[in-house]
């Protein structure tokens, strides 16, 4: 009996057992709770094929549905100091850094790159909310002022895609003092006659939204992304009032002339390429001769 309980159905149950499935391969929709098949989802520019609700999506994933072929070349941004407060709540600052660091392979929560979108050469620079929330600390405010000086020195239009919680409280008052500063890097391009075009995702909130976030020459909306300084939640309790319904989302900050459009991840491409080429006297792109994009799911970039 020993022989057939230790040897025999151990190994009848190792042939018929199910193997296990990668938790990666899918993913549940936040806003319809279905369950989506990771290739699909990233065919589909992590959108939601169900209900169309616009998950995050990392920058390099966004750049390779940016630009032609998916090709872009990252600019270096100059690193400011590691830990300039010595900051400790329940971590220490640079533990929660490495950690950021570990979970999205990016240095930061800022990528800046240069290349081509329907032929036309831009300077695109993307927030990664999943990297602390996509705090704007000092590395942040460099990422927009290298963006803007090398957007002025290649006389090319900038984009900017926010996505952020606000403010990184583990650098004070030296995480507010971006805010300035990326205005003055914004009044750069304007000094220099370069369109600005801010792309606003969900969510973008707190001091991202009161500078350089809402400062763009044309301002676009992903859908039923939530914009604003002080969260509906914080004014509710505030004021002591029910908000109206969609309150700071996207769709109720166009109706109220907040933005200039909202516009569909899957359209958004497009859309860039027809501003862009009229912000820079472009004639018309004539849509089938225009070069594709990369796949979401096979991106790729120059160092």
């Amino acid at each position: 009996m020993n022989w057939i309980s230790n040897y025999v159905r151990p190994k009848i149950n190792s042939l018929f057992s199910r193997r296990e499935v990668p938790e990666n391969l899918w993913t549940k929709c936040p806003e319809c709770g279905t369950m989506l098949f990771h290739r699909e989802l990233s065919g589909n520019l992590n959108v939601c094929t169900n209900c169309d609700h616009h998950m995050a999506i990392s920058p390099r994933d966004r750049f390779a549905g940016l630009f032609d072929a998916g090709v872009f070349v990252e600019v270096k941004v100059p690193e400011p100091l590691a830990d300039p407060l010595h900051f400790k709540d329940q971590k220490k600052y640079p533990d929660r850094l490495k950690a950021a660091q570990k979970a999205t392979g990016e240095k930061e929560a800022m990528l800046v790159a240069e290349g081509d979108i329907g032929r036309t050469p831009i300077v695109a620079v993307a927030q990664d909310f999943s990297f602390m929330g996509g705090s704007m600390g000092m590395y942040v405010g460099n990422a927009i002022v290298a963006a803007a000086e090398r957007a002025v020195k290649l006389k090319r239009p900038m984009v900017l895609f926010s996505a952020a919680g606000g403010a990184r409280m583990q650098e004070g008052i030296l995480s507010l003092m971006q805010m300035p500063r990326t205005t003055v890097a914004v009044q750069m391009l304007k000094d220099a006659g370069l369109p600005y075009i801010v792309v606003l995702t969900h969510p973008t909130t707190g001091g991202v939204t009161a500078s350089y976030a809402m400062l763009g020459d044309v301002q676009i909306a992903e859908p039923n992304a939530l914009i604003c300084f002080a969260g509906p939640r914080v004014i509710e309790q505030t004021i002591r009032e029910k908000l109206p319904e969609g309150f700071q989302r996207a769709e109720y900050l166009l109706d109220h002339g907040m933005l200039d459009r909202v516009t569909h991840r899957k359209n958004l491409r497009d859309d860039l390429i027809t501003i862009l080429r009229m912000l820079t006297k472009q004639p018309p792109a004539i849509k089938g001769d225009l070069p594709p994009p990369a796949t979401a799911a096979t991106p790729s970039s120059e160092k």
